[in-house]
């Protein structure tokens, strides 16, 4: 695999853990239904957002939204309420698909902009932020907003896997903004296994973000496709 490069502009991030994040701009019917993974989601997408009376008629922010496991947890209960021939609330099956907290937001705020969902195992954040970037190449006009969440999966479907952690992360990039968020993807430069300084993508795009050094991490999945690489600098001129 060549490597891959690309620069992405960053406005602002936030970044937030899962649990009783404030959702309060949701309205209180839907907002007792969320899980907690949509919670941190929604909060970090909010935080980043422009409020809807700013923006100008007709400019969207596209929202790219990403997660490792999605709403498991929830497609667990329904599957094990279907193993025991129980009832399956349609709110819960419609707000346990990967997408479901696109919707959400989009309600909430109005927005018509596109909005897209990924899942791509333990290097989810990292496309992502390619995803993102290859939208603002085909349309640089608006803005695209990039939210990753992901929590632990439930211990039924085996042992924890090293790195697992709860989280969300929301950065929005717009071809205005001042400081570039430099991305590289390269083919595996350690062995499968081998320890990486960062235990997950989140934890070592974090650090770029809030230290501005230079940060790297490992996959450690034989069929991931191996080193990342992140750096924060000024945009020159």
């Amino acid at each position: 695999m060549e490597a891959l490069r690309w620069t992405l502009p960053v406005i602002r991030w936030s970044v937030a853990v899962t649990g009783a994040a404030d959702v309060g701009f949701i309205e209180p019917m839907v907002r007792r239904r969320l899980s907690s993974l949509s919670r941190a989601a929604l909060k970090v997408a909010h935080d980043c957002l422009p409020d809807p009376a700013d923006q100008a008629q007709g400019e969207g922010v596209r929202l790219v939204f990403a997660s490792r496991h999605g709403e498991l947890k929830r497609t667990t209960d329904i599957l094990l309420a279907l193993s025991q021939k129980e009832p399956v609330s349609p709110t819960a099956f419609s707000l346990s698909v990967l997408n479901a907290m696109t919707g959400v937001l989009g309600i909430a705020r109005g927005e018509r902009a596109p909005a897209s969902a990924l899942s791509a195992g333990e290097e989810t954040l990292g496309l992502a932020l390619l995803e993102a970037h290859a939208q603002l190449l085909n349309d640089p006009s608006s803005p695209v907003l990039v939210v990753y969440a992901d929590e632990p999966v439930d211990p039924l479907y085996g042992p924890r896997e090293e790195g697992e952690e709860s989280g969300a992360l929301s950065i929005l990039f717009d071809s205005r903004a001042t400081q570039l968020l430099e991305c590289s993807r390269a083919p595996r430069t350690a062995p499968a296994g081998a320890r990486a300084s960062f235990g997950t993508q989140i934890d070592a795009l974090v650090h770029c973000l809030e230290s501005k050094d230079t940060t790297r991490w490992q996959a450690q999945s034989a069929n991931a496709g191996g080193g990342w690489q992140w750096s924060l600098r000024e945009k020159a001129g």
